[in-house]
């Protein structure tokens, strides 16, 4: 037969399980602390990561944007010491042989010098038209040596051709009076002519020789691949 409790243990059964409540609460609520620490810690250090990654990833790129704009600034730097030293070395190149054409001006000076030099230049015509006549032009200056220098070429082509060589000078269309001296020969009725004058030989040496001086002045090219 069950017996009816008292107040006393009915509030002492109460205390018991609002105590017990109380202490699943008590548990229950550590554990959502301890698994939200565990969350947040998981999210943290994902955040961490990701926020680690984004500033490498920044770092890189600036990295890389720095590194090439010092080589665009290196590549400039050296584009424009390159064209300096360039532009110096073809001054004096250029200067060299301008004081070679002003030094023309005294290859006439020596009489015999400067006509055995127009009969070359005149032998020199007469080989490449290969004509029977041609006409020659000259400075009004070099009238006597150049019939000297013409004299010399017929002969010295009859000598080694065989072939008489009927040469004129062309007195109505002589060089203008700037020129350093040389001969114009003209050949197959005007329709050929051949500029040999010394300022024209002088082109034709500066373009030849030029190689030639370039590397006597300032050594090999090493950027060079073909010397053909």
């Amino acid at each position: 037969m069950a017996h009816a409790l008292s107040d006393d243990q009915v509030a002492g059964e109460l205390k018991k399980m609002v105590a017990f409540i109380k202490q699943e609460a008590i548990e229950k609520a550590r554990e959502i602390e301890i698994k939200a620490d565990e969350e947040f810690a998981i999210e943290k250090s994902k955040l961490v990561r990701q926020e680690v990654s984004s500033i490498d990833a920044q770092y890189e790129r600036k990295f890389k944007q720095a590194e090439l704009s010092q080589q665009v600034k290196r590549s400039k730097v050296t584009n424009s010491t390159r064209l300096k030293i360039l532009a110096a070395r073809q001054e004096l190149l250029d200067s060299i042989f301008e004081r070679a054409r002003e030094k023309l001006a005294d290859v006439s000076k020596d009489t015999a010098g400067y006509t055995e030099i127009l009969k070359n230049l005149v032998l020199e015509g007469l080989y490449a038209l290969n004509e029977a006549k041609v006409n020659v032009r000259g400075r009004k200056a070099d009238s006597e040596v150049l019939k000297e220098a013409i004299d010399k070429a017929a002969g010295e082509y009859k000598e080694q051709t065989g072939l008489d060589a009927n040469i004129t000078v062309d007195e109505n269309n002589a060089l203008p009076e700037g020129s350093h001296g040389g001969v114009w020969i003209i050949g197959t009725g005007g329709k050929i002519t051949i500029n040999n004058t010394l300022e024209e030989r002088l082109k034709i040496i500066q373009s030849e020789s030029l190689p030639a001086v370039r590397y006597g002045i300032f050594g090999e090219n090493k950027n060079r691949k073909f010397y053909d």
